[in-house]
C-alpha cells in the first residue's frame, strides 16, 4: 500500500459523502491507496452515510467521542501505507491530489512531506479564495510519511483543537514540508467549524504557547 488516507468524521453526516467521493474519483490508481474513515462516536445518520460506500472505505468506529487528535492516532495505528495524509470531513479534494502529492515525494527523496495550497469554499462550494499552503497552513491535504510522523509521536492527544499546529511545530523541528503551488484541496467554511468557537481557540492557543514556550501577541 503506498498511501493511506484518514478522514476522522463526528456528526457530519452533511458533508461525509462528499469528502469520500473526492477520494473515490483519485486519479491514483485505486490499488495504490487505502480510505480509513475514524467514526468518532457520531450520534447522526453518519453511520447510515458510510455503510452506503461498502468496500470501497474501511470504517473504524470509536465507542464514544474522544476528539479529533484521538481519531487521527486511531486511524494512523490502522494505516498500511508509507504515506499518509489527512482529509477532513467537511472538505473536499481535486481529483489530481493524491497522484501529484505521491508522485512529487517520490521524486524528490529530500522532502519528507509535501502540502499543497487550498480553495476556501461556502457552504454551497462556492470559491471564496485562494490561500496559501506556507503563509496560511491547515493540517490537511499534507502528504506525510509515516514513519516520521510514528518518531514525533504522532498527535497530542491534549489538543482538542489546534492539535494540527501542535503536530506540525514538532514535525518541522526534524523534518520539512514542501508547498506545491496547485490549490489541490477544498477547505469548506460553515457554522460548525470548530475555529469557530473563539474561546476555546484562545484555551488552546495558550496552551499551545506554553507548550512551545512561545510568547502570547
Amino acid at each position: 500500500m503506498k498511501v493511506s488516507v484518514i478522514v476522522a468524521t463526528y456528526n457530519c453526516e452533511k458533508y461525509i459523502g462528499r469528502a469520500i467521493r473526492s477520494l473515490i474519483d483519485q486519479s491514483f490508481p485505486k490499488k495504490d491507496f487505502e480510505i480509513l474513515v475514524v467514526d468518532d462516536g457520531s450520534t447522526d445518520h453518519t453511520k447510515r452515510v458510510l455503510e452506503s460506500f461498502g468496500d470501497w472505505i474501511k470504517v473504524i468506529s470509536l465507542p464514544e467521542h474522544g476528539g479529533l487528535p484521538v481519531a487521527c492516532n486511531v486511524g494512523l495505528s490502522k494505516a498500511l501505507g508509507r504515506y499518509t495524509i489527512r482529509v477532513d470531513a467537511d472538505d473536499y479534494v481535486h481529483e489530481d491530489l493524491l497522484r501529484i502529492e505521491y508522485l512529487f515525494l517520490t521524486l524528490n527523496r529530500e522532502f519528507d512531506a509535501v502540502a499543497c495550497d487550498y480553495y476556501l469554499v461556502d457552504e454551497n462550494e462556492r470559491r471564496i479564495n485562494r490561500r496559501n499552503a506556507d503563509t496560511d497552513p491547515i493540517g490537511c491535504g499534507i502528504m506525510f510519511n509515516k514513519d516520521n510522523l510514528v518518531a514525533i509521536g504522532l498527535y497530542d492527544e491534549n489538543f482538542k483543537i489546534l492539535g494540527d499546529d501542535d503536530l506540525r511545530i514538532r514535525y518541522l523541528k526534524s523534518f520539512n514540508i514542501h508547498r506545491i503551488e496547485l490549490p489541490l484541496y477544498r477547505y469548506r467554511q460553515h457554522d460548525s467549524n470548530m475555529t469557530g468557537n473563539k474561546r476555546a481557540v484562545q484555551q488552546y492557543k495558550k496552551m499551545l504557547d506554553k507548550k512551545h514556550k512561545r510568547k502570547s501577541p
